[in-house]
C-alpha cells in the first residue's frame, strides 16, 4: 500500500465527537440580511510587522477558528507554517512547518476537520493536501499528491474538494477514494460557464452545490451538484471596484440565508451579496489600502465565529483583523 493510499483510508477515521465535520455548515444564528459590522476592526493574530517572530505573521492567507477552544489556526504562507493563535493571546505557536522537520512550502489554506480532530492543509509549494492530528502534529498524512491546490472544503460526509488552480478545475474526493473527479470545469482555460480561470477558494453549501471564486474572471459561481456549467451569481461585469463587481476575488463563504460572503482582495474589501441580487455591498473595509483600523490591504480569507464576528485574514498587512457583530 502506498502512502497516499494508506493516508486517504485515514479519511474514514472518526471519534466519538459528533460535531458537523464541513466547519463552512455551522452558521451563525446571529447573522441576518440587515447584520452590520463595527468598522474599525482589532487585530487578534500578527499586526507587528512582516518576520518569522512568533508575534508576526508574514502574507497569511487561510484561516479557520474553533470557537469550542478558542482558537484561530492559520496558513502563514510566507513562513511556510501553520500557526495556532488562542483568542487574546500576544504570540502564537506554530503547529507544523518552520523548520525541516515538519516542512511545508507555502501553505495557502485549511480547513478544520473537528470530528477528526484535524487540520486539513493545501500545501501548495509542495504540491500536496496533507492532514496534521492535533493532537499529535507530528503525525502527518499526504491525502492528495501531485496537485496544484489552493482552496479546501469538505461535506457532510466526508467528501473532501480541492480548486486546481493549475488544471481550472475542482475536484472531489470521496472518502475511501484513491482518485478524485473532476466536479466542475476541467474544460480548459476561460470565460464561459463551464470553464474556470485560476479557481481559487470553495464553498460547499448543505445541497452539495459549489460556490467559486473563479479569480481571474473576477466573478462567483455556483455550480449545482452534477451540472455541466455553473451559474454565474456574482461580478457581472468584469474587473472593478463598482457594488457590481470584483478585483480577484478570494474567499467566498455563505450564511444561513444563502447570502455571499467574498474577499475582494484587490480592492481592499468584504463584500456582501444578498441572495438573487444583482449588485453587492461593502461589509468593511473599502477605504483603500492602508493599515488603519478601518482598512484592509488584499485582504484573502474570512470566516465567522458562532456569534457573527468577522474574521479577515489581512494578508499585506500581515495581520488577522476581527470585526464585531453589530446591532441588528
Amino acid at each position: 500500500m502506498t502512502d497516499t493510499e494508506e493516508s486517504t483510508m485515514e479519511l474514514t477515521m472518526t471519534t466519538e465527537d459528533d460535531t458537523i465535520i464541513g466547519e463552512q455548515l455551522q452558521f451563525s444564528m446571529n447573522i441576518t440580511n440587515n447584520t452590520v459590522w463595527i468598522q474599525n476592526g482589532s487585530t487578534v493574530a500578527g499586526g507587528n510587522g512582516r518576520g518569522s517572530q512568533l508575534n508576526r505573521l508574514s502574507s497569511p492567507l487561510g484561516i479557520t477558528i474553533n470557537d469550542k477552544t478558542q482558537v484561530i489556526y492559520i496558513a502563514d504562507s510566507g513562513n511556510d507554517r501553520i500557526v495556532k493563535w488562542e483568542y487574546g493571546a500576544k504570540s502564537g505557536q506554530v503547529i507544523v512547518g518552520g523548520n525541516q522537520l515538519n516542512e511545508l512550502n507555502f501553505p495557502v489554506d485549511l480547513l478544520l476537520d473537528q470530528k477528526n480532530n484535524s487540520l486539513i492543509i493545501c500545501d501548495q509549494g509542495n504540491r500536496r493536501v496533507v492532514r496534521v492530528s492535533l493532537r499529535n502534529p507530528a503525525y502527518q498524512q499526504i491525502i492528495i499528491s501531485n496537485i496544484h491546490c489552493y482552496g479546501l472544503a469538505m461535506d457532510n460526509s466526508e467528501s473532501l474538494y480541492v480548486c486546481d488552480c493549475e488544471k481550472h478545475e475542482i475536484k472531489k474526493w470521496i472518502k475511501g477514494e484513491i482518485d478524485g473527479t473532476v466536479v466542475a470545469g476541467g474544460n480548459g482555460i476561460g470565460d464561459e460557464n463551464d470553464q474556470l480561470n485560476f479557481p481559487i477558494y470553495i464553498f460547499i453549501d448543505e445541497d452539495y452545490s459549489l460556490y467559486i471564486s473563479n479569480s481571474n474572471n473576477s466573478h462567483i459561481l455556483k455550480w449545482l451538484k452534477g451540472a455541466k456549467r455553473g451559474m454565474l451569481i456574482a461580478g457581472r461585469q468584469g474587473q472593478g471596484d463598482y457594488h457590481t463587481q470584483f478585483l480577484y476575488p478570494r474567499k467566498v463563504i455563505l450564511d444561513r440565508m444563502g447570502n455571499l460572503y467574498i474577499a475582494d482582495s484587490g480592492n481592499h474589501r468584504i463584500m456582501r451579496w444578498l441572495k438573487d441580487k444583482k449588485s453587492g455591498t461593502i461589509v468593511v473595509g473599502g477605504n483603500g489600502n492602508g493599515q488603519q483600523l478601518n482598512q484592509l490591504y488584499s485582504p484573502v480569507s474570512i470566516t465567522f465565529d458562532q456569534q457573527g464576528n468577522l474574521y479577515v485574514a489581512d494578508s499585506a498587512n500581515h495581520r488577522v483583523q476581527k470585526f464585531n457583530i453589530g446591532v441588528n
